[in-house]
């Protein structure tokens, strides 16, 4: 991979799903927006769209998981949308463990003062540059 590529990550959700982009020179993620979208074609629509615009190398999908790593009910929905992208887009997907990724958004966003129907939106964004760090901080990560 170059070493500048960009990177997209999700925080996948049945109805929002969290982006956020960085780059493997930088290092750092940033919440890019949030996919809220009632049907599932039109969540592709949107996230081909967004790799369309920012044409990354690779996407870091969030694999949720209960505090102890064994999977629950949204671990095999965030595996099939990671293989779905990655067939559909022709890209190569790095699942990250992502527990705690929401809760620690929230506790940021209410710490700057955002609340509501805002930080909801917000979250799922910050969620999902949460992931792409812990990828670009993993020292056995595909970044560099």
């Amino acid at each position: 991979m170059k070493p500048d590529a960009t990177i997209l990550a999700f925080d996948f959700g049945t109805r929002r799903i969290g982006v956020a982009t960085g780059n493997t020179l930088i290092r750092t993620a940033h919440p890019l927006m949030t996919v809220d979208a009632p049907s599932e074609a039109e969540r592709f629509e949107r996230i081909a769209r967004l790799i369309e615009e920012w044409r990354p190398a690779r996407l870091v999908v969030g694999l949720p998981v209960h505090a102890d790593g064994r999977p629950h009910a949204m671990t095999a929905g965030a595996r099939r949308f990671a293989s779905a992208i990655g067939a559909r887009f022709a890209l190569p997907v790095t699942l990250v463990d992502e527990r705690f990724t929401s809760q620690a958004a929230n506790i940021a966003l209410r710490e700057s003062g955002r609340s509501g129907r805002d930080a909801r939106a917000a979250r799922d964004a910050a969620a999902a540059q949460l992931i792409l760090q812990a990828w670009f901080d993993e020292p056995d990560d595909d970044a560099g």
